[in-house]
């Protein structure tokens, strides 16, 4: 069973962090404030509509996730 705070079921760790994580830490860095500051640039230049669609996707994974009882569930 899924436990309550699953990155399956918030929408920024399932659908964003992928895309931030690739733009923000494709280079190591020096300290935590530099990648606090390339996090908060990838998150300001994704485009409006990537962010839109995740959370209008959410809904049909929360339901995925009902029918599957809080088990395992693949979003195609």
């Amino acid at each position: 069973m899924e436990p309550p705070n699953s990155p399956d079921l918030c929408v920024e760790d399932f659908s964003l962090w992928n895309i931030l994580e690739n733009e923000a830490c494709s280079k190591p860095h020096q300290s935590i404030e530099e990648l606090k500051k390339s996090l908060v640039k990838a998150w300001n230049t994704m485009l409006q509509e990537v962010i839109d669609r995740a959370v209008d996707d959410f809904p049909k994974r929360l339901k995925k996730c009902i029918d599957a009882q809080g088990g395992h569930f693949e979003n195609k």
